[in-house]
């Protein structure tokens, strides 16, 4: 299988890769006859042993290999309270000797302490990180700019990660996370009809869809379900941000709209807010297999995955395989939705 060449790029390993791929054999006997003869696998990127894990490392260890290239001492990102990639960044930099701030907005229309204290946002502070808290309107990178510029004119090296680290930079984790998921399946000897996957920032589809892209994989293998922006503004995002990666890359190959295979179906009223498939979702992987789903992000993209097999999307005796992209402090910030 081609392969393409990221040896040139700077990394900072945080990561033992490949991470498992493993079948869900207890939530399908479960739901017998409802999968349709569909064998569900799940990509365990929830587990590593930095924070807690979470898709977010991969492009971490890209971000922060560049950041320590350019001479850093300092790293600053922006994320919603609840933010995945701000708890991530804050332990990573930790594990790194760089200092850290976070400038997180009330992105969710909640203020109980459950949300504003728990979960990410408390171990943003046990990791270290300096944390601004802005309004959900406020323009988070702007105000990470400035503080940028006012920490570079007291003599700071200072490096700006992008919400989600979603940058052709931070992209590059899951151009080499799909050739490893194909080479897995070879070793398994299983073909995946698709590989299914959150959205938020867009970063993990964008890397995953020019990655295929650039060993001459169809770019539709990869699905994502959008739990951020509504449908088309995802969409937009993950082209873009595709063909950036490709180019960063020196790729030739661009993608187009047609190979953007998004849903934004199960989203919910917004970002953030159950729903109830997410809560049906979390629940079955908790309770048939003992691994845990967050209620943002990984718990709506399942949901949509489940509908679809039940739906009879794909043909009995198909495989399908689900990125566990972690998250799971922010379970903890939705105890009074997840209980029962």
């Amino acid at each position: 299988m081609p392969t393409l060449d990221l040896a040139r790029f700077p990394r900072l390993p945080l990561l033992t890769l490949p991470t498992p791929i493993e079948p869900l054999d207890g939530l399908t006997a479960h739901l017998g006859d409802a999968l349709n003869g569909v064998r569900i696998f799940v990509k365990r990127d929830d587990l590593a042993g930095i924070g807690l894990g979470g898709n977010k490392l991969r492009k971490l260890e890209y971000l922060l290999g560049a950041a320590r290239e350019a001479g850093a001492d300092t790293a600053i990102t922006v994320g919603a309270i609840q933010s995945n990639h701000a708890r991530l960044t804050a332990a990573a930099t930790a594990r790194a000797g760089l200092t850290c701030e976070l400038f997180l907005t009330r992105s969710v229309p909640r203020q109980d302490p459950d949300y504003t204290g728990n979960g990410n946002r408390l171990l943003d502070d046990l990791f270290g990180a300096t944390v601004h808290e802005l309004p959900g309107d406020a323009d988070s990178i702007a105000a990470a700019e400035a503080r940028a510029d006012a920490l570079r004119a007291e003599g700071r090296v200072v490096y700006t990660f992008p919400s989600g680290g979603s940058s052709p930079t931070g992209c590059l984790g899951y151009v080499n996370c799909a050739a490893e998921i194909l080479t897995q399946a070879d070793t398994l000897g299983v073909t995946f009809a698709q590989i299914v996957t959150a959205n938020g920032s867009a970063g993990t589809h964008a890397g995953l869809v020019a990655g295929l892209a650039s060993i001459g994989r169809d770019p539709r293998l990869a699905k994502s379900f959008a739990v951020l922006a509504e449908e088309a503004r995802a969409r937009g995002e993950v082209l873009e941000k595709a063909n950036a990666t490709l180019a960063l890359t020196g790729a030739e190959r661009r993608v187009t709209p047609e190979d953007i295979n998004l849903d934004g179906r199960h989203r919910g009223p917004g970002y953030g807010i159950p729903t109830a498939g997410m809560l049906e979702a979390v629940r079955l992987m908790a309770r048939t297999e003992g691994k845990l789903l967050d209620p943002v992000y990984s718990g709506k993209a399942f949901a949509g995955l489940l509908h679809d097999v039940r739906a009879g999307l794909y043909p009995a005796g198909s495989s399908v395989l689900f990125l566990m992209t972690g998250g799971t402090p922010g379970i903890f910030a939705y105890k009074e939705a997840l209980a029962g």
